[in-house]
């Protein structure tokens, strides 16, 4: 609260007037109200009880009042506007006027307790996953029947709505993830990517209008692993960044250009807080991906390690090869990779052993599906 009327007050006075309220705080002025009209009149009920003994404790019109009311439903607002919220503080943490604001203001106040607002913005989402414990407790406590009875079910439908709740922030935070990986990840034409495809002007259009961007627009893809590693072609070592998805695996090559965002300081580019810190710092510099081949299938995907016999011959450290083949067994491209240490190599193998594995059950499971038909009649 410190931090929303500190800033309310500084946008009063003509300061950080650009900064919008609702991005950063969404509705936690509401949810403050209604979290602390829902403790005062828990602990009121509480004190009769303690002070008149002989006085029943009628919990369940409380309870009912508030968790069939607007309690969950502020917290859902709220816990939906989380992840876009961190996002757009990672943006404005750059900014200097927006620090003073942050370090001056508002975290040397006694009351923040030397917390910082991430710190601060996450605690309703703690809260609200201890609603459940609360009204666990209570069932426990409470001698009447048909009251138990009450709250038994009210736990069970604040848990269902947890986990609903759940499913719908990791899409956002998925969402706003690949969202990102779109901007940084550039898809060259066929025609630049090798030369051997010769495409008149006249046509290059056309092809252009099939862009393979789109690929990293389905919000149901996931991102399982990612990193650099260098690959080693025939007259140098290239320094790349791998993307390993729940269905195929795409090789880039990293650069860095300041002038990609406009000739802006790269320092103020929006970060995506749920990728990877070192993703986080290469989008920071100014960095981009560029696709070095088309994405490679899982299920077209061979996986083999470099015999540590070739570490001394050929000087390959923590190598491992991927091999790329066709709808026919043939293969199509072949890519030896080596990672910083064994450890790294290690990882990297596992996590692309486990995609390959849990993407071929999950088609097969598929297939026995679609191709499980009622059994022939006898007389045909």
């Amino acid at each position: 609260k410190i931090f929303m009327n500190t800033l309310k007050y500084l946008q009063s006075n003509e300061f950080l007037l650009d900064v919008d309220l609702w991005r950063l705080f969404a509705n936690l002025e509401e949810l403050n109200e209604i979290s602390l009209n829902f403790l005062k009149t828990f602990f009121e009920t509480v004190k009769e009880h303690v002070s008149k003994s002989e006085s029943p404790t009628d919990f369940s019109s409380i309870l009912r009042k508030f968790f069939q009311g607007d309690l969950c439903q502020t917290h859902q607002i709220y816990c939906l506007n989380y992840t876009s919220a961190v996002f757009y503080l990672e943006n404005l943490r750059q900014r200097k006027d927006f620090g003073i604001y942050l370090k001056q203001w508002c975290e040397q106040n006694e009351q923040c307790k030397r917390l910082h607002l991430p710190e601060l913005l996450v605690a309703p989402l703690h809260r609200l996953t201890r609603y459940p414990l609360l009204l666990s407790n209570i069932w426990k406590r409470s001698t009447d029947e048909t009251e138990k009875d009450f709250i038994w079910s009210l736990k069970e439908k604040v848990e269902k709505s947890i986990r609903d709740l759940e499913g719908k922030v990791k899409w956002l935070d998925n969402f706003q993830k690949f969202r990102q990986l779109q901007e940084v990840i550039i898809w060259p034409q066929v025609w630049d990517r090798d030369k051997r495809f010769f495409v008149p002007e006249c046509l290059k259009q056309s092809l252009r209008e099939n862009s393979s961007e789109n690929i990293l627009s389905s919000a149901n893809r996931l991102l399982l692993h990612e990193g650099r590693l260098t690959i080693a072609e025939s007259t140098r070592l290239l320094d790349v960044y791998l993307f390993l998805f729940d269905d195929f695996l795409l090789i880039t090559k990293t650069k860095r250009n300041k002038k990609k965002y406009g000739g802006s300081d790269t320092g103020l580019i929006p970060v995506c807080p749920s990728l990877t810190p070192e993703l986080q710092s290469f989008i920071r510099e100014g960095g981009f991906c560029t696709v070095l081949d088309q994405p490679i299938p899982l299920d077209r995907l061979i996986l083999k390690n470099v015999d540590p016999v070739h570490v001394t011959v050929f000087s390959l450290r923590n190598a491992f090869l991927i091999q790329h083949e066709n709808r026919y067994r043939q293969c199509i491209a072949v890519f030896l990779l080596q990672a910083q240490t064994e450890t790294a190599k290690k990882t990297w193998m596992s996590q692309i052993e486990t995609a390959i594995s849990n993407y071929t059950t999950q088609h097969e499971t598929k297939k026995s599906t679609a191709f499980c038909f009622p059994a022939e009649s006898s007389e045909i």
